[in-house]
Formats: C-alpha cells, structure tokens, sequence
C-alpha cells in the first residue's frame, strides 16, 4: 500500500564550485607565452520543479538528502571548468517551501514553475583572468566557492475547489466516491480516511475538484485527531462543504452542534497563505451544509428540523444519501454554480515566474569588532573579505600578497588601524586567524618576483609576537635563551 506524505524536511546541497587554473602557455619559440589558466565551473543548483504527473512527496520521505554536482576545475589553454549539473526535483502541484524558522520561500503553483532551493558556488578564477599590469603573469588562482547547504521544509497543500469537512464516519469519502470516479477507503469505523482524497467532478459546462480532508474532531487546530496535518489542505478551496451525519447514535451529538464545533475549529485556523491565495481566513469562505443519510427515517426528520437553523445563517442546505445517491445531482449542480461564481470573480492567473528576491546587503562594506575571545584581536565581518578568505590559497605567498592588496584596497587596513590594531595582534576573517601584519605594503606597486612568491612577505623584520613573549620569559627568568624552562629551588 502506497503511503501518501504532504510533508517533509529535505537536505539540500549544491554543488562547489571548481578551483581556477595557473598555468604558463608554453610552445616552442614562444618563450613569454603569458597565462593561460581557465576558470573552475560553477557548482551546480538545486531546483524545485512542478511537475503534474507527480501527487505526493513520498521520494523525499525516503531520500531526503539532495546533492547538486561539483562544478569541474580550469584548464590551461584557456579552458574553464565545465558547470556542475544541476539537480531538479520534481514537486507536485501547490508544494510550498518553508524555511526552518517558519518563513514561506516559495509557493509552487502550475506546472514548470521553479525555486531555487540551494545556489552552487562560483568557481574560481584562473590565472589567466587575474592577470593585470601589476601581476602580468599570476603564479596562483582563485579556489572555488561552496555551495549553499541547508534544510527547508516541502508542504502540500491540495488544489482542490470544493473541501469536504465534517466529524469522522460523516460520509465524506462516500460522498467523494459517488460525485467522482475516485475510489476512497469506505469503512464502518471513525478514522478510516488517514489521507486527504481527490476527486474530479462534471457537472454540465463545469469540471472542479473536491477533497475530502480526514480526521477533523473539536481540538483539531491544537493537533487533536488528524486535523492539524491535514487542515492545510483547505487553504486553497474556494467553498467549504459541511458533510453531517444525521444518523449518528453518539449522545451530545446533533447537526448543529457538529457544525459549530467544526466552525470553531476553522475560524481558530490560521492559514498560512492567506495573503497568497487571495482567499482569506478559512471562516470567511462560502459554505454549504451537506445533511447527509437521509435514507435513515429518524435522520429525515432530523434533517428536516436543523433546516431552518442553517438556512437562517445564508447557508444552502441540501439533504442527500450518498448510499442511496438521494439528492446528488442538486447538490452537484450548486457546487459547480459557486465554483463557476468563484472562478469569473477570480480569473486564472498566469503561471508564477521564478522572481528572485536578494536580501538587501552590503556587499561592498565591513565591519571590524573586537574578539571576545582574542585579547587584542579584531574580527573583520563582510561579504567580500569572507568570500576572498575562502578563495585564497595560503601555502602560496603570492596569492596571500594578491589577499592583502584587495582587502587595503577595500580599507580593511585604515580601518584596523583606526580601531587600535597593534602589530601582530591576530585578525579573524572567516574561518582564518592570522597575524596582522602592516609592514607588508599592502596596496602599493608590487615588486615582480618569481611565480607564486611575493617579496614582502620575506621582509619582515619585525619582532613578532612570539619572538617577543620568549624575550619577555627569558627576562622574568622562566626559561633560558634556549627556550629551556629553569628549575628553581624553593624554599621550605
């Protein structure tokens, strides 16, 4: 038996993005060939597609981890890195995506609308792209960047026009068999229905579709039965249809009570995509009261006297036997009207775009903050100088220098400067701590020296910090010019 799933958490990954090439052209009688380097390819996304063939999220209930492909690394000759094949993931229709704090990304309505759930990280730049008057033939290159990583949550809420409400073993799913060509689960016990039931309705010149949402008892709204999970699936209906049991044995229960106990339910209910669907709340929807087995005679009567209580509400009233098919095609015909109704005061919108809606940064700017955590040290927070950290390779001078020249030129240096930063005090940018060093020139014209190497780095004579705390632990005379720890008597 298949299982029918509206809600998961999906890990999602997108791929890295390739590292950047350094290389040297190299052909006979071409001594000073220049860099030829190329780009590492873009990782690649992942996307969240409507698919129509697709009804439940059951894939992603047992494969709940989706990775993108890696973008590949340049080439020399000038070749980049090919991209990183994206991974699309089918979504049936109506699937919304919600972040882990709560907050809606996306509403999938019609087929081939898109979101992107994690972004691949850029490749790096070859040499042949760094190349400048300054560096005319760069010994590095830039590392790619990784992918965006993280969770969302996929909910699906049915794109039915008619949801069928009432108390367990009311008749819904009977009533859905008889109106469609839908073949619910029918049984004698409360809770039958575990999942919402979809069916197709003809009704002259109008075709519309009515679900059955299981599982709704007082308490519902605070997870009482099964009414949380599935009151989700009422969001988008368009009329509201009362299914009472006028057969019922239960004492306390009568027509009226059952509908005021369900009204009180769906006006506590607060959807969640209100202001998206252009429905409003659940309580403010068109209703119907659908009395139900009335081939019973004492449920006749009853039908007959709680009438008039629900028409004085302006609610039609239509009394039915879903066994006996007593009543249908009344029934059928006003839903179709007030879909029709429905449908002329709200036309069919165009199918959603893909619009993407960056967060407001400033790429361009930074902060600078003392380390709670370093005594003397300074935290550089901003996009750029995290993202150029992430690309720099450290085990090569030269592409350490080509880090210093961007941040002085982004004013990381004035402004360490005009916080207190001392010579060798250490500087936290991203997931790298280092020892700031201002002798090195940052920003100035750089001497050419050999490939993957820069001349200020090797001339450094200042006294670092270490070299500074070993003179300040030779003088106090806890260790020796060797470094030896000295051993002194004490006195008893």
């Amino acid at each position: 038996m298949s299982k029918f799933i509206d809600r998961v958490v999906l890990h999602v990954s997108a791929g890295k993005g390739g590292h950047g090439c350094s290389s040297v052209r190299r052909e006979k009688f071409m001594p000073l060939g220049g860099p030829d380097g190329g780009n590492g390819g873009n990782g690649g996304d992942v996307i969240l597609e409507v698919d129509p063939n697709v009804h439940t999220l059951l894939d992603f209930h047992f494969h709940p981890h989706a990775k993108a492909g890696n973008g590949k690394p340049g080439e020399g000759s000038n070749r980049d890195g090919k991209r990183g094949e994206p991974l699309v993931l089918k979504v049936p229709d109506g699937t919304v995506v919600v972040g882990r704090d709560g907050e809606v990304l996306a509403d999938l309505v019609g087929a081939g609308n898109q979101y992107i759930a994690a972004r691949g990280g850029r490749g790096g730049l070859g040499n042949a792209a760094l190349a400048s008057k300054a560096r005319k033939a760069p010994g590095f290159a830039l590392l790619g960047e990784e992918g965006d990583e993280g969770d969302v949550i996929l909910e699906l809420k049915s794109l039915a026009d008619v949801g069928l409400v009432g108390f367990p073993s009311a008749g819904k799913s009977s009533l859905v068999s008889v109106l469609s060509a839908a073949k619910p689960k029918i049984a004698d016990y409360p809770f039958t229905t575990l999942v919402p039931n979809l069916g197709v309705v003809q009704s002259g010149d109008t075709t519309f579709v009515i679900a059955d949402v299981p599982g709704l008892i007082p308490g519902a709204s605070d997870g009482r039965g099964l009414g949380l999970d599935f009151l989700r699936h009422l969001e988008r209906c368009a009329v509201l249809a009362h299914v009472v049991d006028c057969a019922t044995l239960e004492p306390g229960r009568d027509p009226v009570s059952d509908v005021d106990a369900l009204e009180a339910e769906l006006a506590a209910y607060k959807p969640e995509l209100s202001g998206d669907t252009g429905l409003g709340d659940l309580a403010d929807r068109p209703r119907v009261v659908v009395l139900n087995k009335t081939d019973v005679p004492d449920a006749k009567e009853l039908a007959e006297m709680v009438t008039p209580e629900f028409t004085a509400r302006g609610w039609p009233v239509f009394e039915i036997s879903a066994v006996t098919r007593q009543g249908l095609r009344p029934l059928t015909f006003a839903l179709a009207e007030m879909v029709r109704q429905y449908r002329e005061a709200h036309p069919k919108a165009a199918p959603k775009r893909q619009v993407i809606r960056p967060i407001a940064t400033d790429a361009t700017g930074f902060t600078v903050v003392a380390d709670p955590d370093e005594e003397g040290g300074f935290i550089v927070r901003g996009v750029q100088p995290e993202r150029w950290v992430k690309q720099t390779q450290f085990d090569n001078d030269e592409a350490v220098g080509y880090l210093a020249d961007r941040l002085a030129r982004l004013g990381v240096e004035e402004a360490l400067v005009k916080k207190g930063a001392q010579p060798g005090c250490p500087v936290t940018i991203g997931d790298v701590t280092f020892e700031w060093e201002p002798a090195i020139s940052a920003g100035v014209d750089m001497v050419p020296t050999g490939r993957g190497t820069d001349l200020r780095l090797e001339q450094d004579d200042r006294i670092s910090a270490a070299e500074r705390k070993h003179a300040s632990r030779v003088r106090r005379g806890l260790i020796d010019e060797d470094g030896n720890e000295i051993k002194r008597d004490v006195k008893k």
